[in-house]
């Protein structure tokens, strides 16, 4: 009896410690980035190889390929951790501006090396080229350092891996990275393979985890199958694929019990998917929480928002401009100064205005806060005074009784919180309610054929999206959201002039050569009644506007526009396919536009 009771205490200790070793000897979630980006220096060690000994071009692509499906594996880490070096792994190819320091750097990675090797490649490309990859390795070897030294917890594994799918979504399956070659759906794909691996790390007997590994298999079904890039159904990938992923992360991390990272991000941590109706977040774009949201301060920003005091000769609000039926525009090609003369610029819609980081055409204010200050006192738009405002204000019983409302922890009214009430205001038109919104939930029935394929023309072979950044529509880049772009597209200065718009843009504030004509990337939402169209009204209609694009911007049409950012090739649309780009841009409108 002892013997089989020592017989059963052995066997079961032992299988304790083998479990115990078992555990142990599985990778951790660090421990399986570091294998993979020691299988990304592979790649590009087998790279440089085929560049060295004057491989075939044919060679040299396909192991480009390769490459950059080992970089999406773990793509979701580095853009996560280490978005520094990432921006120069798989960056645009266009110069990294750093306004403050008034300098630039030139751009590296894949993209730079895309350009590189495709459609052509040659001798002169091969020392580049070389460089470039050494570039890279170096990289890598600093991403590898930098892991080994960091924390990689649980709650900002799940954190990055969602920001990955939102990354798909935005950027990955437009063409954002791979804008020559068009590699972009495969490696949508390799990217959304690697989620249920490394939550295994996290807890491998999850369901959730089982369920992640179905629905990404399908997902790289659906894109073997379906892998022109062209032809892809966004729609139907997102919708079907890419949102029901998103939600069952979310499942994964409540039966995980994994907090959510506090972070200032615009994107809330509670959503389930990118297209929530309250995904974003306004006050992630105000300077401090003093600065925060509330329905009071809209209300209050609202009556100074129509308030004619506001202007030098009482003759002119904010409204006057920014019209609340035409999506707060005023259908002018440019409106008309105090002194009777044509402002130099288009009046812009307010909606969705707060989800960025750059106010104005030419981005010379980060807030909104600014913004409402610079035109008031502008001389020729409304020329107020923001001292006398205040001390109106300060008479107004009225007025006293709204702002200690909204700033309960003040006494009086002071100047900081005019300007913080108007931005209040404008933070509140954001309502994502249009029928693309409604269609990305689950209305299948809200658009039409027509319209679903203007949509995949948006985010596909059209390029639109790889400015207009799905789901804001603006330059604010996903999935981070801390940065607005601009663009420098060759604007002409009159529909069918010989000439280019005079206008400078940004370069106005910044005399950097990369900024000649630069102007910021506007929202496309409400963009059906917010006509006319540029910075400077020059086209009355969406059709005009997708006529330009498809012939390639100013250097399509002839102009001299060296530092043009948008792709000057022409887009080959179809006037069918026009047609329904037009009509897909025309669900963004928000409901109360209908």
């Amino acid at each position: 009896m002892k013997l089989k009771y020592f017989t059963f205490l052995f066997l079961m200790l032992s299988f304790f410690f083998s479990c115990k070793e078992s555990e142990a000897s599985k990778p951790t979630v660090k421990q399986e980035l570091l294998v993979d980006l020691s299988k990304l220096n592979n790649e590009i060690t087998h790279l440089q190889k085929l560049v060295k000994s004057n491989s075939s071009q044919k060679e040299i692509v396909e192991q480009f390929k390769k490459s950059r499906l080992a970089y999406k594996k773990v793509e979701w880490a580095i853009e996560y951790f280490i978005p520094e070096t990432a921006r120069f792994m798989n960056g645009p190819a266009l110069d990294e501006i750093e306004l403050e320091e008034n300098r630039s750097f030139e751009p590296h990675g894949f993209q730079v090396m895309e350009e590189m090797i495709y459609p052509e490649y040659n001798s002169e490309s091969k020392e580049d080229l070389a460089r470039e990859l050494n570039i890279f390795q170096s990289n890598i070897k600093q991403l590898e350092n930098t892991f080994e030294a960091i924390n990689v917890s649980d709650d900002y594994v799940l954190d990055a891996i969602q920001q990955n799918v939102f990354r798909v979504i935005a950027l990955g399956i437009t063409g954002f990275d791979s804008p020559i070659l068009q590699s972009s759906i495969p490696e949508a794909s390799q990217s959304l393979i690697s989620i249920p691996e490394t939550l295994e790390k996290i807890d491998a007997d999850n369901k959730s985890v089982s369920e992640l590994r179905e629905l990404t298999q399908n997902a790289k079904k659906y894109c073997t199958e379906n892998n022109n890039f062209n032809a892809f159904n966004r729609a139907v990938f997102i919708t079907e694929y890419l949102n029901p992923i998103s939600k069952k992360l979310k499942t994964f991390q409540k039966e995980e019990n994994i907090k959510d990272v506090k972070k200032s991000s615009p994107l809330k941590p509670t959503i389930e998917t990118l297209f929530d109706k309250d995904a974003f977040d306004v006050n992630a774009f105000v300077l401090s929480k003093e600065y925060a949201f509330t329905k009071e301060k809209a209300v209050l920003g609202e009556k100074l928002f129509y308030d004619t005091s506001l202007s030098k000769n009482n003759d002119r609000s904010c409204a006057t401009c920014h019209n609340p039926e035409k999506a707060f525009t005023d259908s002018l090609k440019t409106n008309v100064s105090l002194t009777g003369k044509n402002l130099p610029r288009n009046t812009p819609t307010l909606t969705y205005a707060s989800l960025q980081n750059a106010q104005f055409w030419d981005m010379r204010q980060l807030d909104l806060e600014k913004q409402s200050v610079d035109v008031i006192q502008n001389k020729d738009e409304m020329h107020g005074s923001m001292e006398n405002i205040h001390a109106k204000i300060q008479l107004d019983k009225e007025y006293v009784k709204l702002f200690k409302k909204a700033f309960p922890k003040t006494s009086k009214p002071e100047a900081w919180q005019i300007q913080n009430a108007i931005a209040s205001y404008v933070r509140s038109l954001n309502a994502f309610d249009s029928k693309f919104d409604e269609y990305m939930r689950g209305n299948k029935n809200v658009l039409n054929n027509e319209e679903i394929e203007g949509m995949n023309l948006f985010m596909g072979k059209a390029k639109c999206a790889t400015c207009h950044f799905t789901p804001l529509f603006n330059g604010t880049v996903p999935p981070s959201y801390s940065k607005t772009e601009h663009e420098v597209i060759g604007t002409p200065n009159e529909p069918l002039g010989k000439s280019l718009s005079p206008d400078k843009g940004r370069y106005i504030y910044n005399k950097m050569p990369q900024l000649v004509g630069a102007f910021k990337t506007p929202t496309v939402r409400n963009v059906a009644i917010t006509a006319p169209y540029m910075h400077n009204g020059v086209f009355k209609t969406l059709e005009e506007v997708v006529s330009f694009y498809n012939k390639g911007g100013g250097i399509g049409l002839g102009y001299e526009v060296e530092n043009q950012t948008l792709p000057f090739d022409k887009l080959n649309l179809t006037v069918k396919e026009e047609k329904a780009l037009v009509a897909f841009m025309k669900t963004l409108t928000d409901k109360k536009y209908q």
